[in-house]
Order: structure tokens, then sequence, then C-alpha cells
């Protein structure tokens, strides 16, 4: 383990770092697979996890559970791409019944999923019965033939036919778009308006380095600080203290009356207020997403040992790194982290 161990605060039976930061945000990767292969993201030809070492549904169930015990107050359900998780309609259904649960264990204010929304039309409805009200959706092309090229083959109709299922299943929805020098720059602005018209927030963010790709991501990469002041050739935009739990910085766009959020790890580090955690499929707590660190929770998990349980869960507080250490200014550079972000979710 490359962090060393700090005195850290348990603070009751909630979760909180040797920084003093509360940890009340987890985001839980439910497979590493995906049907899309964003250029940005993946390698064209993927090694998968073995099905043996993921998660069952129940197992999914019982460590949101524990989360919650500990006074996890937001889930996000992530991969991969987490609707294409056999048995997902239950695994919502069962942490859905935690929202807004008074009981001794607490309960949760929300229950967001992070989907390229390929799947969404088949179970928008269930994700609405089951009380997801949000859902980020990657949209970082309106160009069939662009969108298709990013993803290495996704279906743009496909996408919007499931933003719109959504919609229609009273959820609401904010595209998430990755921001792609030489690639989708120009889009940006049609993108907002897009959003504007069609009653979504935007959230703009930063390419990060994770995990070996075939394309150099320093030719991509595209500060959101010059992005901004491009955007404001054009609008105004008035900062908002808006937040929806994780690292956006949101902004009104008044012309158009829409919500524009930065999500920026490389020109403007947000580690300060970080309060999230990430668990993978298999059962990996990742304390940081730039780090990798992580501690096994499965066998502890699998064993039913709730008490082993919560004390890794006391020693990731501990292990828990202040800040991330990204960077993307080196051509030809290995990835900051190996992993890609389909094995510890978005």
């Amino acid at each position: 383990m490359a962090a060393m161990e700090k005195p850290g605060d348990r603070g009751g039976t909630g979760l909180a770092d040797a920084f003093g930061r509360r940890i009340t945000y987890l985001r839980l990767s439910v497979t590493d697979r995906c049907d899309f292969r964003c250029r940005y993201c993946m390698a064209e030809k993927m090694q998968f996890l073995p099905k043996r070492e993921i998660l069952t549904i129940e197992e999914l169930a019982t460590l949101a559970d524990a989360f919650i015990a500990r006074g996890i107050r937001k889930i996000r359900l992530t991969g991969g791409e987490p609707l294409v998780r056999r048995g997902i309609d239950e695994l919502v259904r069962l942490i859905g019944r935690r929202i807004g649960a008074k009981d001794d264990g607490g309960g949760l204010d929300e229950l967001t999923v992070t989907t390229n929304a390929s799947q969404l039309r088949r179970h928008a409805s269930a994700l609405a019965e089951a009380g997801v009200r949000r859902v980020n959706v990657s949209v970082d092309s309106l160009d069939p033939e662009r969108f298709g090229f990013i993803t290495r083959g996704g279906d743009l109709a496909v996408v919007l036919d499931g933003i719109a299922a959504a919609r229609e299943a009273g959820i609401a929805v904010k595209v998430n778009m990755v921001a792609l020098r030489d690639l989708n720059e120009q889009e940006i602005e049609p993108m907002l308006r897009w959003c504007a018209a069609e009653g979504h927030d935007l959230t703009l963010i930063e390419t990060m380095p994770l995990g070996e790709i075939e394309d150099d991501r320093t030719d991509r990469y595209l500060p959101l600080d010059g992005v901004r002041r491009r955007i404001e050739e054009h609008y105004t935009l008035s900062p908002l203290d808006h937040r929806t739990g994780g690292p956006a910085r949101y902004f009104r766009v008044e012309e158009l009356g829409a919500r524009l959020g930065l999500i920026t790890p490389l020109t403007n580090n947000f580690c300060d207020g970080c309060n999230r955690v990430r668990v993978t499929a298999t059962g990996q707590i990742y304390m940081c997403l730039g780090h990798e660190d992580r501690l096994d929770l499965r066998q502890a998990l699998r064993a039913g040992d709730m008490a082993e349980l919560d004390r890794l869960l006391d020693r990731a507080m501990r292990l828990k790194p202040e800040r991330h250490a990204f960077r993307i200014d080196t051509p030809g550079a290995a990835p900051a982290v190996s992993r890609h972000m389909s094995v510890t979710g978005g």
C-alpha cells in the first residue's frame, strides 16, 4: 500500500477522512462492461473482468446498505455502462427503498445513475418507479458521424431516444460532454444551446489520464478555462451555489436560462471539498479516482462479516489522500493511473 495511514476520525457512525472531510457520496460501479468504446475512456479491445469476480446484485445491495448505515446520503450507480448489467432494475429497486428512509440504519437523499443512454428506453420506467429522479447521460457530439467516431460505433439516435424516454418517465437529464481538442470543441456552444432548448443541464469535463488508450490524450486535452472564456464572449455566466454532490462548479447562462457545469480536474483542482469514494463491481474501494490505493471489501462482504467491513471503511478514511495528482502535459507519457475509468466508475 503506497499511502501511509494517518489518524482518522470515525465521527460516530459517519465517515470522515484525516482532513476533516465528511464522506457522504458513494459512486458504486455495477459492471466494468460497456457497449461503447469511447476513445478517451477505453481501449478498442478491452479485457473485461471475469464474471465470477463481480459482486452479485444481492451483494451490491448489501454493500450499499452498509455504506448508508455509515452516513452515505447519495449513491450514483456507474460502470462501465450500468444498464447493461443483468438485474440492474432489481438493484435499483433494492437501493431505492432506502430513499427517504428514517429507520435506525439511516436513509438516502438521492439515487442517481450515469449512463450512455443506449439502454435507457428499456429501463427508464423501472428507474423512475424505484425513485431515480436524475440521470447523467454522456453525449459528446450531436453529429451522428462524429458521435459514432468518438464512441466507436454508438448510435446517436438511440441515445437521444433514451433521453426522451427518461423525460417521459419524469427523470431529469444532465448531459455530460468531455471537451476534446480538434474533435468536438466547435460543438460546445451548439450543445449548450441544444441543452437549453431541451431543458437539460450541461456539464463539460476535461479528459482525465486514466488507463492506456490508442490516442495520445495530450492531443485531445482541452483546458476548460479557455473554453469558459470563449463562451463568455457570447454569453453571461453567473456563478451559482448549486451543487449536486460532485465536483462540478455551476453557472447560469443568463441569455439562455440554462445551467452549465464545469469539471476541471487539471486546470482547477477540486479536491478540497471531496465528499466521495468509489467502489468497483468487484468490491474494491478507491478512496481517490487519481490514486491506485484501494482496499478489498469483497472478502468481508461475502463472509458476512459486517464488523470487518466497518473496520475496512475506517481504514479507508485514514488512507484517503488529500488530493489527486493528475497531469496531462507530457506527450506520449503513461497515464497517471493505469486502470480505465470503466473499472472504477465515472
